[in-house]
């Protein structure tokens, strides 16, 4: 089984390099983020043409989750609000015995704030649901843009950016109290070095090709997941591609 990540920053203005990567790639779900488009103007007559069943939550703005997937997935839930502010961020699916969540974390905007205080708050409400959701002895991923590097090998300046609301502690303390002992980091799991990134910020379009980037998507695994991880990899290449998004695709496969 194969599942992967991608934040489309837009997917109506991404949706050719979404297309092409899914028929290269064929994953049997891939969870996307910033869709950026509201429910009656969500592209999936272009998805469904393809051969692909999708479901989605969308709003305008930087909001908007989706699952694209080779089959239909059961137990489609919209209702998630971590923060109770009403953004459209979460939507959680079932694949046969998997329950997989697709989140958009809050980027945070500057630590004094209150985007950055949502983004706080956004953690704590999915550590409670969590709590009330998800079984340590089920096979299930968390998976999104998280919009927290973990540790200072997940980003190329953590000196420079060490106040940064997607390195800030109190934003990666409220990350690891969310994961507890129940998720672990999937690509930690295969890979322990640095300069392994899914960001590279459109600001400075040198970032990209010296590789000064950000790791903020990310999968993480229940024990069951986790156990039946093959590989995982982060596939660079569309970042350079025509138009791209300012992120890439995180890819698992699993037994």
């Amino acid at each position: 089984m194969k599942i992967a990540t991608f934040n489309a920053n837009s997917v109506r203005s991404r949706l050719p390099i979404v297309l092409k990567w899914l028929a290269d790639e064929r994953p049997d779900v891939l969870a996307l983020q910033e869709t950026k488009v509201t429910d009656d103007q969500f592209p999936r007559a272009d998805f469904e043409n393809a051969g692909w069943r999708v479901v989605f939550r969308g709003q305008k703005s930087y909001n908007g989750v989706a699952f694209v997937s080779k089959e239909p997935l059961t137990d489609v839930d919209t209702s998630w609000d971590p923060s109770g502010s009403g953004e459209a961020r979460v939507i959680t699916a079932r694949l046969k015995d998997w329950f997989l969540i697709n989140t958009y974390v809050p980027q945070g905007f500057e630590p004094d704030s209150p985007k950055f205080q949502n983004k706080l708050k956004f953690y704590a409400g999915l550590k409670d649901l969590f709590a009330r959701h998800v079984s340590a002895k089920t096979p299930a991923l968390w998976m999104g843009d998280l919009n927290v590097a973990p540790t200072e090998i997940d980003l190329n300046d953590p000196v420079r950016n060490a106040e940064h609301v997607c390195f800030h502690p109190k934003a990666r303390a409220a990350y690891e109290a969310a994961r507890g002992d129940l998720w672990t980091d999937l690509f930690r799991e295969k890979e322990k070095g640095p300069c392994h990134y899914t960001y590279w910020d459109y600001m400075i379009p040198a970032n990209f090709p010296r590789n000064r980037g950000w790791r903020i998507d990310l999968m993480l695994g229940t024990p069951p997941a986790v156990q039946r991880l093959q590989k995982i990899w982060i596939d660079k290449a569309p970042r350079g591609w025509e138009k791209p998004s300012d992120h890439t695709f995180l890819v698992a496969e699993f037994h």
